[in-house]
């Protein structure tokens, strides 16, 4: 349906609406007028009239033949002629509207009618949809069905209309796993990752079942929280592997991620049993375990890395726990006693303090600049300080309504420091 289509459409309807409108209210007026001198009598009234007369004239007839006597003959009559006196009555007639209420009407149709158009005129959007939805809707279909691959090169002149049908079809058909799951691709096609979490997300919950949903899942998941499983994530992986154990691309997203978490040896156990299925299969798989051997020895360095950094246990005050938020993030730094950017830094979400504890560990694998590390700063002497904080913004600088600790000097060899956040940033 085009825009003009539309518009005609409308015009139409309210010319309809207008005219039966009117036919309600001026027909009334105009009968009035005609009847204005005449009395209008009630047809039931009439009946009654006719019924009690001729049961007079049957009284009259009885008392002259003699069938009743004149004492009946009178109370009879008496109590009809009551009766009648009581039924017959004339009914008013209607009254002729005014001036005032013929003008109240004139002026305030029009004006109500005016506002409404005004209200619902600027359909924009609607009609880009429906324009959207002639025009490429059965392309968008083909797409989320995997009837095609490729749209076809006119119908992306306009990618906007393509991408609004697209949405409209999968919420028409919002059962379909596989449409979400299409819209995904899209969504990450634009690098809205997002959307795409969001439309995989719909499509898991639909089909928990599909192993190619859920490990997509969880591994746009994982590349979009910086390379760490969250609490959803590893989740919907371990579901995978109940399922089917040797599933690997599970195995690899859950090596990396405890690689990424610094759970080293339950990352190298992942990387070997992956390496033992690989190796099982038949034929030549030479350059997949070369690469899962230069994994697992880029996991033992970090081990090894990681076995000279800092561990450190951050507390939350019991006092500043209600104020902490369920989308709140927590960061925790090494930097110079004398400020400065961070030597090694995390962002990690509220989730990880548990009973108002989170046990974090710091290295030269959370350096933000190559050159600038811990133990680069060792080596110069700098006097290093542990610092935490939670931020209900997100942003790495402190705002106002922080929770914050004070920072905690670490010696040249200290391993293990305790950092408590027990104030808010005023």
């Amino acid at each position: 349906m085009t825009v003009f289509s539309t518009a005609g459409l409308f015009i139409a309807l309210s010319l309809l609406i207008a005219l039966i409108l009117a036919v309600i209210v001026i027909t009334p007026w105009l009968r009035a007028t005609r009847i204005k001198n005449k009395p209008v009598d009630n047809q039931l009234l009439d009946i009654n009239v006719a019924v009690f007369r001729e049961r007079l004239a049957e009284l009259k007839t009885d008392k002259d033949s003699g069938t009743i006597d004149d004492n009946h003959y009178q109370n009879q009559k008496l109590e009809l002629e009551r009766q009648l006196l009581d039924a017959q009555r004339e009914a008013a007639p209607m009254v002729n509207p005014g001036i005032k209420s013929r003008l109240i009407i004139t002026i305030w149709v029009p004006v109500l009618a005016a506002m409404a158009y005004l209200l619902i005129s600027d359909r924009t959007p609607v009609f880009e949809l429906w324009q959207a939805e002639d025009k490429v809707g059965q392309v968008a279909d083909d797409l989320l069905t995997g009837k095609i691959d490729q749209p076809p090169e006119w119908a992306i002149e306009d990618g906007r209309q393509l991408i609004t049908a697209m949405q409209t079809n999968v919420h028409r058909h919002a059962d379909d796993p596989n449409r979400w799951m299409r819209l995904s691709e899209l969504f990450l096609s634009l690098e809205v990752t997002d959307s795409a979490l969001e439309a995989l997300s719909r499509a898991y919950r639909l089909s928990p079942d599909n192993e190619e949903i859920a490990t997509t899942y969880a591994q746009i998941s994982f590349f979009a929280n910086e390379g760490q499983l969250d609490a959803t994530s590893r989740r919907v992986l371990q579901d995978v592997l109940a399922n089917n154990p040797q599933h690997e691309g599970a195995q690899m997203l859950m090596a990396m991620g405890e690689a990424r978490a610094s759970n080293f040896e339950q990352a190298e156990g992942w990387i070997q049993r992956l390496r033992a299925s690989i190796a099982a299969k038949p034929g030549d798989h030479t350059k997949a375990l070369t690469s899962l051997d230069e994994l697992s020895a880029n996991v033992k360095a970090q081990q090894q890395q990681a076995a000279e950094g800092v561990n450190v246990t951050v507390k939350v005050n019991s006092s500043l726990l209600p104020l902490v938020k369920g989308d709140d993030v927590l960061f925790v730094a090494i930097r110079d006693v004398n400020g400065g950017p961070p030597f090694a830094a995390k962002r990690l979400p509220i989730s990880v303090i548990q009973q108002g504890e989170a046990s974090i560990s710091l290295s030269d694998l959370d350096a933000m600049m190559p050159e600038r590390t811990i133990q680069s700063a060792r080596a110069a002497k700098t006097q290093l300080a542990v610092i935490a904080r939670i931020s209900h913004s997100g942003n790495a600088s402190a705002e106002s309504g922080d929770l914050s600790g004070n920072p905690v000097v670490i010696s040249a060899d200290q391993k293990q420091v305790n950092v408590e956040i027990n104030q808010q940033i005023p």
